[in-house]
């Protein structure tokens, strides 16, 4: 039997050598699984391993899973268009980068339209949060396995920001997501898109001020080390569609189908109810690194919500009413 491709320490080799590791037999189907993301303890990290460990071992001499991390082999801008083309099989991406393809996903991206993980996996398991996993197949060949929670978003910035009005002026890195543009201008801030793997730079030379982000990947990009603080805003989830082609799983005979879809359920179960943990322990590692975090009053955060309250009225048409009230009553 062959090795288990990526566990949690050969990982660390891989971000160090900047490609996957993996031992794959002859005859095996490689499955290759990029991403953006890197460090050991982030929650896509360890949902990838996991789900190359469980296919590599229970599909083995079938299927052998390749995780390249940390955008050794795609990045942001190219990841989907690799999918596309059969370069890569599987992707993580952010809901937040599928403007382009359909709107509807711009309801995870809603600020304040969930008031926890918990919220935000009610709404996954409902019909329409299922439907949504196929929202792309029929014209762009996207199909959604499920959905990975990362942690809800923080604020931070090169000074401290307690009310929204401390971010008048500021120039803000966020991804290519139309609802958070519009909630960074309602601040009086301006959005500036640019790929994950650019920030700690641009943070770094100041070509933006601040960010938005989990604790995960605040302190696994080490974005504390150039910031004045985090504020626990608390206004938007961050979440990931761990996805394929459609043309990938035709590809696979009907149990070989069945059982991958099985595993990739189980996975995506098991990873969501460990992310609280996950957060609450890089929350702690920020603070013991010497990040400085600032808490909120419900009076400061009630001028979030109201300030960014117009945000769900601008895009009631695209995303549609009833999706929206769906996930705001799940």
């Amino acid at each position: 039997m062959k090795k288990i491709s990526l566990t949690l320490t050969s990982l660390a080799l891989a971000l160090t050598a900047g490609t996957a590791i993996a031992n794959c037999d002859p005859g095996e189907r490689v499955v290759k699984f990029s991403h953006v993301t890197g460090g050991t303890t982030h929650p896509k990290v360890v949902a990838a391993n996991s789900l190359a460990e469980r296919v590599n071992t229970e599909m083995n001499g079938k299927l052998c899973v390749e995780v390249f991390p940390n955008s050794t082999l795609f990045g942001d801008s190219k990841e989907l268009e690799a999918l596309l083309l059969g370069d890569v099989q599987l992707l993580a991406p952010s809901l937040s980068k599928f403007g382009s393809y359909t709107p509807k996903y711009g309801v995870f991206d809603l600020p304040f339209i969930f008031k926890d993980m918990d919220h935000a996996i009610r709404f996954t398991k409902t019909e329409e949060g299922k439907d949504l996993l196929l929202a792309m197949d029929d014209y762009a060949g996207f199909v959604g396995l499920g959905y990975w929670m990362s942690g809800m978003k923080y604020f931070s910035a090169g000074k401290e920001l307690i009310v929204p009005s401390d971010a008048e002026g500021l120039k803000f890195r966020v991804q290519t997501s139309d609802v958070s543009k519009q909630m960074i201008s309602a601040m009086g801030a301006s959005p500036q898109a640019m790929a994950f793997s650019e920030v700690y730079g641009a943070l770094q030379t100041g070509v933006v001020d601040g960010q938005e982000n989990t604790w995960s990947n605040i302190y696994t990009k080490k974005f504390y080390e150039v910031q004045d603080s985090t504020t626990e805003t608390n206004h938007q989830l961050l979440a990931y569609l761990f996805m394929t082609s459609s043309e990938f799983l035709a590809s696979l005979s009907s149990a070989d189908r069945a059982q991958f879809i099985q595993i990739a359920d189980e996975v995506t179960q098991a990873a969501n109810l460990n992310v609280k943990v996950a957060e609450a322990a890089n929350r702690a590692n920020i603070l013991k690194a010497g990040g400085k975090i600032n808490s909120l009053t419900p009076a400061q955060r009630q001028q979030w919500v109201d300030t960014m309250s117009p945000v769900w009225k601008q895009f009631e048409k695209d995303i549609g009413k009833d999706l929206i009230q769906a996930a705001a009553g799940a």
